[in-house]
Order: structure tokens, then sequence, then C-alpha cells
């Protein structure tokens, strides 16, 4: 087997017109003379009814590409599947609606050749092809407003860095180590794994220009389902693991208290609608300015107002289930077995 510097580890599942344009961007990495970078791409079709080899095997002849089929078990034991089959030294994670930009590789490369990370993490954004939705969809992932840009900045309302599966790497050793991801429904595994980096203090970096494009292929409904379960994952681990409870991580639940009291509170008071309708309007401001439309920036307030809203949903259905019904954790998820 051919040893390679870097390992791009990619599951799919049912989405084969994603990972053509994927495939397509890392046919453009573009590398100085003097640094060139190797790399092989391990695709993972995570039980897909509709695969994407067809997709794969186009690309065969202009990047080290490899296919693996395997029964879905779902992103993070598929990740785990990928790194079995690599050979790199350090692995690197994306998902298939994600587009790499030209200089991705190389920027990875040069920083780390300066700094002697183990793992790594960048920011995501979109892309100016993007539709409208997707960019307002970007917008609240990644704004202070509404995320408290824990996602795309060094430092944040959470404190530590949080790398995010689909742009992070690592090093297969450490990957190996800590045994990967755990069978834990996402987001969650990524939190667990971000949580066993830092117990074994291993060092994490931020590399602010290796950013991906993530594109989103998304309507309201499926973002609030996303968001919801992103809710219920943060609220189980806080359960779990008190130690990685951020205040940050609590502000949509304590926003969806808010909203609703305004509600109720607008029936006596037409003023109290006020604190509510200042939120809206920085977020219609601050979106429209970014993305130079005002079309996005009414778009960024239904995206926003759901990602906050499903978020604090979901942080209150599992505070609920857990608290009060006290149901048990997800019974395969035992992450001191894993340090």
């Amino acid at each position: 087997m051919q040893k390679y510097k870097y390992s791009l580890i990619i599951p799919i599942y049912n989405r084969p017109e994603q990972i053509d344009e994927l495939l397509d961007s890392l046919t453009k990495q573009t590398f100085s003379d003097l640094n060139k970078v190797d790399f092989e791409i391990i695709v993972v079709e995570d039980g897909s009814s509709i695969t994407c080899k067809h997709i794969v095997d186009k690309y065969s002849t202009q990047l080290d590409v490899k296919y693996f089929f395997k029964p879905n078990s779902g992103q993070g034991l598929s990740r785990n599947f990928g790194v079995e089959n690599a050979s790199g030294d350090f692995i690197i994670t994306t998902d298939s609606d994600c587009i790499l930009p030209p200089h991705y590789m190389e920027t990875v490369d040069e920083y780390l050749n300066k700094e002697n990370l183990d793992a790594f993490g960048g920011p995501d954004m979109a892309h100016p092809s993007f539709n409208n939705l997707q960019k307002a969809t970007s917008y609240a992932m990644t704004s202070l407003l509404t995320t408290g840009g824990i996602r795309n900045k060094k430092k944040s309302l959470a404190g530590k860095y949080y790398t995010k599966g689909f742009n992070c790497g690592v090093k297969r050793d450490i990957f190996l180590k800590i045994k990967g991801y755990w069978d834990f429904p996402p987001p969650g595994e990524e939190i667990e794994f971000n949580y066993k980096l830092y117990k074994n203090n291993y060092k994490i970096g931020f590399i602010e220009n290796a950013f991906v494009y993530h594109k989103r292929r998304t309507n309201l409904k499926q973002f609030f389902k996303q968001v919801y379960l992103f809710g219920r994952r943060r609220a189980m681990l806080n359960k779990l693991y008190p130690e990685t409870s951020r205040l940050v991580f609590y502000l949509p639940l304590l926003f969806t208290f808010f909203v609703l009291l305004t509600v109720i509170a607008v029936f006596i008071c037409s003023y109290t609608i006020l604190p509510l309708a200042l939120y809206v309007f920085l977020v219609l401001v601050d979106s429209t300015v970014k993305n130079s439309s005002i079309v996005i920036g009414g778009l960024s307030i239904l995206t926003a107002l759901t990602q906050l809203l499903g978020y604090g949903i979901g942080f209150l259905v599992e505070f609920i289930s857990r608290s009060i019904f006290r149901m048990k954790p997800h019974k395969k998820f035992h992450l001191n077995e894993t340090i």
C-alpha cells in the first residue's frame, strides 16, 4: 500500500450529486512547485440505496480515490471505517455536501509544517454560487448573533475551540489511540470526539484560512430537524459530562423561553415585542451587510429563528426526558472506556 501524508475521509449517504462537486474541487487543488502535497481520498458509502460509485469512478484517473461500501451505521462509524482503510499520517474528514477551495490542502500543509498540531479544524462559509437560502442558513450557523461564533472562531463564547467533522484533521495514530468516533447519535459523536482530544491533552489548532464551503442542501423544515437534534445531543452530553457544559450552549434555550414569554406578554402590552423586534432587526442588518443582499438578510431572519428555536426546543425536550423522566443515556456511550 502506498504511503500518503494525508487521507481525506468522506462518508456519504444517498447523495451522489454532492460527491461529484466535492471530488471536482479536489482536482483543482493548487500547490507551489516546492510544495506538492500528496493525499488519498477514501469515500465510504454508508449503506446507501442510491450509490455514488459511478461518480467516484469518473475521477479515478485524476485522483487517488478509493471507494468502499458498508452497511449503514452513521457518519461517526463510517469515518472510523475510512481511517481503518487509510494510509495517511494525518486524517482529514469532510462531508459530502462540502466543497474545498483550491488552496485548502496547501494551506493545511503549510500550517502543519510550522505548527506541530495533533488535531486541527477550520471554518465553513457559503460560496458565492450558493442560493439565497443556503447563504442564509450558513449565516444562521456561523454568526455571532446566532451561535455565538463557536464554529468559526479560534476563541468564542464557548471558550475552547471544538473541531467539526466537516472540516477536521487529526494524526492517524491519535485517532486510533482514542478509538475515533463512538456509536452515538449525531452530532453527539463530534462533541465526544473533541472531549477525548482535550481529555488527553492533545494540541488542537484552528487554521483560519483552511475553510470549506458548506453547501447545505436543505429547506427550513429539514434545518429545524437538524438543529433540534443538535439541541438534544448537547443536553444529553451536558448531563453525562457536566464539565463540557458552557453558558453559550444554554442561550438558545433561554431565547426559546424569551420568545414564548414575548408571545404571551404581547397580548397584555404591545411594547413587549420591542426586544424581539430589535433582535430581528439586528439580524436583518448584519446579514444584509455581510451578504450584500437584503433578500438574504430577510431569509436570515427565518433561518436564525429556526436555528435558535429548533436547538432550544430540542435541548428542552432532552433535558426533561433525562431529568424528569430519568431516561437512560445511550447504552453504547461509555466514554471512560475509550480513554
